[in-house]
């Protein structure tokens, strides 16, 4: 029986709020048809735009706040990854690196303060702000639904008293509703009109603190992080000091084929070398066998069809290298044409394609690399078989050997790019 009362009562209150429902429709109907008035309120329609606006405005702030403290701890996560970076890099032997260490865990404290801080001060407080919103939102609903219920009565009860045949009872009935809804109405209509302008004019002195506290947290950080930038720049400075005099070690690029490379030079100096005891002496500078002769032809093509230009003979230092076609170019081509009868002198070895000038000094780890000092001009030359070419490596003779014994098979090496610098 209890159980079927329950139900019953709740079954009734169903009905009753789907009555309800469909009064309001109703008098909204015909409030829009203009067959009843509608109760207006300007000062209470102004003080519900202010409150959307005040929400829209709030609801924007949490969401930027959030944004900024996501960035926060980005930064703090990159900074974090900073620091580890300079401690593996930071060698143990060189002063100062407890020091270093020490400021990254300092610096990684302060983030994670100041990450907290901005949370607790801040964002906390903004969330606490918003939170009284949705109470007060469901109110200003509720109280649009309690004024379309006094409407109602008020006309249901006007309509009555105006109607030809009265019913007394019906009118005092009527009235009796009448004065409840209106009770109900004014109850929460006072109540509103009340908190709503203290809610809109509490905004101000909301975004002056939590602007000022976030303000206040983010130059205090600075501060902090400046005096930890210092001390860090502090550190490095004197590690500088003392190493001052030090060039910094340049790393070149790995080298596969270098050893296959020595090999293959070792194995034709070894096939080249003369018999013990018949060693020639190495022509002086000038010599024809040195300097290999170049003919330019100047003449038009034969009835025979013979291609024009001339081939540079083979001298005994150079019986690797293959003949070199020199075609009818200016008395210039990448070196220095001499003699007025076509005889002339190539200064500049075979295949020679620009200078470069070392930067730093360079040792040979291999016995095909150039022993580099700072200040060496080298003259690049192409790579016999491309293959043999590792990147950032160059081939090139130094060319100060190759003034003094032109001898390009001996005095050819190759060596890292990166130690040079192209010159004209």
């Amino acid at each position: 029986m209890a159980e079927m009362g329950s139900k019953g009562v709740t079954a009734g209150k169903i009905a009753s709020n789907v009555q309800k429902k469909l009064t309001r429709a109703q008098e909204k109907v015909l409030q829009k048809l203009g067959k009843a008035d509608e109760t207006k309120d300007e000062q209470f329609e102004q003080c519900v735009q202010n409150f959307n606006k005040q929400l829209t405005e709030g609801t924007r702030l949490q969401k930027d706040l959030r944004t900024y403290l996501a960035s926060v701890k980005a930064m703090h996560e990159a900074s974090k990854k900073l620091n580890e970076c300079l401690q593996e890099v930071y060698e143990p032997d060189w002063p100062g690196r407890d020091e270093a260490n020490k400021i990254a865990e300092n610096n990684d404290l302060l983030w994670m303060d100041y990450h907290q801080k901005l949370v607790d001060q801040a964002l906390l407080t903004m969330d606490t702000y918003l939170g009284q919103f949705p109470d007060i939102k469901s109110r200003i609903a509720k109280r649009g639904r309690k004024l379309v219920d006094y409407d109602s009565a008020r006309h249901h009860y006007e309509s009555l008293q105006t109607a030809k045949k009265k019913d007394e009872a019906k009118i005092a009935k009527a009235e009796e509703e009448l004065i409840k809804a209106q009770k109900v109405f004014e109850e929460m209509n006072v109540d509103l009109q009340e908190e709503l302008p203290s809610l809109w004019n509490s905004r101000v002195g909301f975004y002056v603190n939590t602007f000022q506290s976030i303000a206040g947290l983010e130059e205090n950080f600075h501060k902090e992080m400046s005096k930890l930038n210092q001390n860090l720049n502090d550190v490095l400075v004197s590690l500088e000091k003392q190493h001052g005099s030090n060039t910094f070690t340049i790393k070149t690029q790995p080298r596969k084929k270098s050893k296959l490379f020595s090999r293959l030079r070792r194995k034709k100096n070894s096939d080249n070398a003369p018999a013990k005891g018949n060693k020639s002496p190495s022509p002086p500078d000038g010599s024809p066998a040195a300097t290999p002769e170049i003919r330019v032809n100047h003449e038009p093509e034969p009835a025979g069809g013979a291609t024009p230009g001339a081939t540079l003979p083979k001298s005994p230092s150079q019986s690797s290298l293959p003949a070199v076609v020199v075609e009818t170019f200016p008395a210039t081509v990448n070196g220095t044409v001499e003699g007025g009868s076509g005889a002339g002198r190539l200064d500049l070895p075979p295949g020679f394609m620009f200078k470069v000038q070392a930067q730093h000094d360079y040792t040979a780890t291999d016995t095909d690399e150039l022993q580099l000092k700072a200040g060496d001009v080298v003259l690049v030359i192409p790579f016999q078989n491309p293959e043999e070419q590792d990147e950032g490596w160059l081939m090139g003779v130094k060319e100060s050997d190759w003034n003094q014994h032109k001898e390009l098979e001996k005095c050819r090496g190759v060596f890292p790019e990166n130690f040079t610098e192209r010159v004209p």
